[in-house]
């Protein structure tokens, strides 16, 4: 049996399990969450651009994906990867939800998943047909493992094995995406490119194969996620706009519509949060 400390808590109907990644992931890999459901009750959410892919192992029924681009979602899924959105989409289920959700950085998911982030970019897909018939055997694992401790125990290994095999980004890149972090989204292309001593046109095309989207994009993104945030803890719609180097509120409208499809007020009264899906967010014991 694991040693490893598992955080739980209720979250009103659901439940959910968290635990920090082997300390050799966590550059790659914000967290690990499990989650079940206590009763099946059908949902359905809107989906919203992050800083994180996402992959999901579902242990329970299959998840409609709506994605941004139709040809990469718009199905059932059981276990997924999906890669980062610059757009909205919405995921159905009919209940009963049951399985761990990875939250990876982009750089992370480029080496953990092996392939370039632009293949998955606004799309999803399964895991097995991206990570080989193994995806399925972990799958397996989990659901027959009771404790959450050793179920991340095997995720830990799983990755490690990885992480050991996967691409390495160009250190170009990785400076460019920390730079994008620190400046909170708002950090120019040019500027960037300077920086790094590479041209726009090169940057943009390493950066977009990478870390999922384009640099210029990849910043609307961090502006949006922390303008999500700050509204989901009660801020009004000037001092975010200002706070997250929008121009103005008419301005922060605009981006809310094309990245949530729609207004930050509506969005609020949705009770939205900043994360890509909901299946690690509100979580209950299998």
């Amino acid at each position: 049996m694991s040693e490893r400390p598992v955080a739980k808590s209720d979250r009103g109907g659901w439940w959910l399990a968290e635990a920090r990644p082997h300390p050799a992931l966590r550059p790659f890999l914000r967290s690990y969450a499990g989650y079940w459901e206590e009763e099946a009750v059908p949902s359905r959410m809107r989906t919203l651009p992050t800083r994180s892919a996402v992959v999901v192992v579902n242990l329970g029924p299959p998840i409609f994906l709506r994605t941004p681009d139709p040809s990469g979602g718009n199905r059932d899924f059981g276990s997924f990867a999906a890669g980062m959105y610059d757009g909205p989409g919405r995921y159905e289920h009919p209940g009963g939800q049951r399985g761990v959700q990875l939250d990876l950085t982009p750089l992370g998911a480029y080496t953990l998943l092996g392939v370039p982030m632009a293949r998955l970019a606004n799309s999803a897909v399964d895991l097995p047909d991206l990570l080989g018939p193994g995806a399925a055997a972990l799958a397996g694992r989990l659901a027959g493992t009771p404790a959450w401790a050793d179920r991340f125990d095997l995720l830990d290994a799983y990755l490690l094995r990885r992480l050991d095999a996967g691409p390495v980004p160009d250190p170009e890149v990785r400076r460019a995406w920390n730079l994008l972090l620190r400046s909170g989204g708002t950090a120019g292309v040019a500027e960037i490119a300077a920086d790094v001593g590479w041209s726009r046109k090169h940057l943009t095309h390493r950066f977009r194969e990478q870390a999922g989207l384009p640099p210029k994009v990849m910043g609307r993104v961090l502006r949006f996620e922390r303008a999500v945030g700050m509204l989901a803890r009660g801020g009004g719609l000037a001092a975010t706009a200002s706070a997250c180097g929008y121009y103005d509120q008419a301005h922060l409208n605009r981006e809310f519509r094309t990245l949530a499809g729609c207004t930050p007020t509506e969005l609020r009264a949705e009770g939205a949060e900043p994360r890509l899906l909901t299946t690690g967010a509100e979580t209950r014991p299998p």
